[in-house]
């Protein structure tokens, strides 16, 4: 029998790209699946997109202390046996959901699984090719040690089984721009970071979005995150990649 699957969605004022993302969850026709969005008290029509949505889907709106309150609060009201967590404004490819739970179904040891990503604007056109065959190379290389050099795991893309967050935890606040990263190294010391070769996911980018907006901040966290879980000589392999990487993104990758 398949995984019931837990998606959980955190949100504030993204009504312009919600419904796109909450469709591409539904569509997947999953026949075990959950899905909790948390509303971080949207000023939008946010909500009226959820009531929409209401009988298939459980949401709250009420502040909160940001992204990663807003995806630990999710985690703690999830009933599935995989989880994982989706930005409002990315989607999922064509049966993924049902990839993921067949992956975990034939390979009852996997603990965490992650996959390929597409990077879209904000019409959903694909952008930053480069990058995603940069990520992708390092995906099928599979040195899960290599991750502390470089973050290649796609958030959206990634999915894990329930028991992970009750061993290793939940998201680490302090790593606002990072905290994704900082869960992959912590279960990447005890688990295989298992790969599906197919595209699970495309993540959005478009200039107010996180990742345009504070690629520094994100590349100082990360460098942060590495300096608990790396060895001298990957720390200062992570520090030249994170500054080479931070100059492509502002001075060639978000040009048009």
């Amino acid at each position: 029998m398949l995984p019931k699957i837990s998606i959980v969605i955190p949100t504030l004022n993204q009504a312009r790209f919600i419904e796109e993302t909450i469709q591409s969850v539904l569509s997947q026709n999953y026949p075990n699946l959950e899905v909790i969005v948390l509303d971080g008290g949207s000023t939008d029509n946010t909500l009226d997109i959820l009531k929409k949505y209401e009988h298939f889907l459980n949401w709250i709106s009420e502040p909160d202390n940001g992204q990663v309150d807003a995806i630990n609060k999710g985690l703690k009201m999830v009933s599935g046996d995989v989880v994982a967590y989706m930005n409002s404004d990315d989607i999922y490819t064509p049966n993924t959901l049902l990839t993921v739970g067949q992956y975990f179904l034939d390979h009852p040891d996997a603990k965490i699984v992650t996959g390929k990503c597409l990077n879209i604007n904000e019409n959903g056109i694909e952008v930053r090719r480069m990058i995603k065959l940069y990520k992708n190379f390092w995906l099928m290389l599979g040195i899960d040690s290599c991750l502390t050099i470089l973050d290649y795991v796609s958030q959206p893309s990634t999915f894990w089984r329930m028991e992970l967050v009750h061993s290793i935890g939940y998201f680490n606040g302090q790593f606002r721009n990072a905290m994704d990263y900082d869960y992959w190294l912590r279960v990447t010391k005890h688990h295989k970071l298992n790969f599906i070769n197919q595209y699970l996911a495309k993540f959005r980018i478009y200039p107010t979005s996180i990742t345009s907006s504070n690629s520094r901040a994100q590349y100082d966290d990360e460098l942060r995150v590495a300096n608990l879980y790396a060895s001298p000589l990957q720390r200062f392999l992570h520090k030249i990649h994170a500054e080479l990487s931070c100059w492509i993104y502002e001075n060639i990758a978000n040009r048009k």
